[in-house]
This record gives structure tokens, C-alpha cells and sequence, in this order.
């Protein structure tokens, strides 16, 4: 999180989705509102990547790390799109919305409402860069919690969600920034919110030596380039294997059908970089509430 409290790696993220756009995993990925997403400043650092004008190591650290979760992007957003597509409801909620762009680019959802749910901070950056966007969804309703201390049902149900009905829920890239505890607190609220057939469309990330020791040495190289640091206020606290997940979502009344990490989900993309590093260890996991 900023001084400010909203997210730096949901910019991270939106930056890598604007680099994407048109170059990786063309006919699979596409994401032309990302980069409408962002400030100048932000934006100047896809325009150098999409460009190739990136500086040596480590003074290109910055554009380096927007690459490298550009290629992590297209998987990931692939996967949970066609998750949301199959499973068409008249409610969705993303969990930990940060500069997420579905509800304004998936003519999908034009019947749907999404409800986005975020940190207060990170929703106050979100609003202000939206504006003047139109959406494509039928209603966007931004809720502001925070999910590691406010009660998420409470929330939700006074912002109109109908716990009687069918919802997609999407959860990326949240649940390593969760305590465990957080985490298990957060799936009994969708428990009690989530009416049968349900879908939760849940991103994690395993254990991985090699993720964890790149993502050290791209922060390392950041502070001897004395550049901004996106992930030094948001570090990870709860990764989990395919059988921790099942362990903890089974309990709240849901059974995963799909559970894939992102080189699986990768494959034919055709993309760069390190094939061991966040696409080994990054997962989708489709899971049904019965």
C-alpha cells in the first residue's frame, strides 16, 4: 500500500494488462481499457516496454518487473474471463478489485451487476480513475472493506447483493497478501452469502524458491536504482498448495472442479520470459458451491 493506502501492485498489475494488450496472447487476451487506467506517469512506463526502450540492469529494473507480470497477466486473465463467461449469473464480485477493468470491457456482463470490493483507499484511487469511463456491465457498485478487518457481509448485503441468488466470485490476487487467518474468515462471509450454484474463481500462489528469490532480487535491484518499490508495502503472507486450498474451501461448502497453474494455463501463448518463475507458481482455481 501507498503512504496514501492504495494499492501499488494493483498498478503494477493494470501496467503489465496495458503492455499485453495486442502483443501477447493475441485472440486469447485483450485488455485496451487498461491503460486508460493509468496516470501519465504510470503510463509513460508501459509506452517505454511496448516500445522496447528499457535501461540496463538496474536502472530498467521498473520496466522489467512491468514486463515480466505482463506474461503472468495473460493466463491469469484468460482463465478467470473464461471462468466468468461460463458462468453467467446476475451477480458478480470481485474480491480486491484494485484497477481491474472486466466491468468495463466484457459486453458479458452487460446484464450482470458487479459489485467491487476493495480496501476504502484503494476504491477513493479506483473511482477517481474511472471517471468519465462508461462501463459495459449492467450496474458496477463499488464496496468499500477492508478485507483483513471489516465484516465483508455486512457490506455486501447493505450494497444489495441477493443472497438468494447465484454469484461469481472473483478473487485474484488477493489471497497471498491474507493472513491465513483473513483468509479462512473471508471464505466462511462467501459461505453464508453464497446461494447454490455459486462459483468461486479464486487466484493463489504456491510456495516457489525460484519466484521468491526473483522477487527479491528485482526488489534489490530497485533500491540500488533507487526506484519506486511497488511490492514494499504489500508482501505475502499466506501461499498454499492445491491441497491447502481444497482443505480450506471444502468446509465453506465448495468443491473445486479446475485447478491449473498459469504455465498449464499458458500453454500455446507463445509468451516471454522465465517459464519457471511466476507461471510455475501462480494458480487459477474454479470451485462450485452445490
Amino acid at each position: 500500500m501507498t503512504p496514501q493506502g492504495a494499492s501499488t501492485t494493483a498498478v503494477l498489475v493494470c501496467q503489465g494488462r496495458a503492455v499485453a494488450d495486442g502483443r501477447l496472447g493475441v485472440g486469447r487476451f485483450a485488455d485496451p481499457v487498461a491503460v486508460r487506467l493509468l496516470d501519465p506517469a504510470e503510463r509513460e512506463v508501459v509506452e517505454r516496454v511496448r516500445a522496447g526502450r528499457t535501461p540496463g540492469a538496474p536502472w530498467g529494473m521498473a520496466e522489467e518487473m512491468v514486463l515480466h507480470t505482463a506474461a503472468t497477466m495473460v493466463p491469469r486473465t484468460v482463465a478467470i474471463d473464461d471462468a466468468v463467461r461460463e458462468h453467467r449469473s446476475g451477480q458478480v464480485v470481485v474480491l480486491g478489485a484494485g484497477l481491474d477493468a472486466r466491468a468495463w470491457r466484457m459486453p458479458e456482463l452487460e446484464t450482470a451487476t458487479v459489485f467491487e470490493v476493495d480496501h476504502p483507499a484503494s476504491q477513493a484511487d479506483k473511482q477517481r480513475r474511472v471517471a468519465g469511463l462508461e462501463p459495459v456491465a449492467g450496474r458496477v457498485v463499488p464496496v468499500a472493506v477492508d478485507l483483513a478487518n471489516d465484516p465483508l457481509a455486512t457490506a455486501l448485503t447493505a450494497a444489495g447483493l441477493d443472497e438468494s441468488a447465484p454469484t461469481t466470485w472473483v478473487w485474484e490476487g488477493v489471497v497471498p497478501y491474507l493472513t491465513r487467518d483473513a483468509v479462512a474468515s473471508t471464505l466462511v462471509q462467501l459461505a453464508v452469502l453464497s446461494a447454490p450454484g455459486s462459483r468461486l474463481v479464486v487466484q493463489y500462489q504456491q510456495r516457489s524458491v525460484v519466484a521468491t528469490t526473483l522477487r527479491a532480487a528485482m526488489r534489490l535491484a530497485l533500491r540500488v536504482a533507487r526506484r519506486p518499490d511497488p511490492l514494499a508495502r504489500e508482501p505475502w503472507h499466506t501461499l498454499l498448495t492445491p491441497d491447502e486450498l481444497g482443505l480450506v474451501l471444502r468446509p465453506c461448502g465448495f468443491s473445486i472442479s479446475s485447478d491449473h497453474s498459469l504455465l498449464e494455463l499458458a500453454d500455446g501463448m507463445d509468451l516471454p520470459g522465465r517459464r519457471d518463475g511466476s507461471l510455475g507458481n501462480g494458480r487459477v482455481a474454479v470451485a462450485e458451491r452445490a
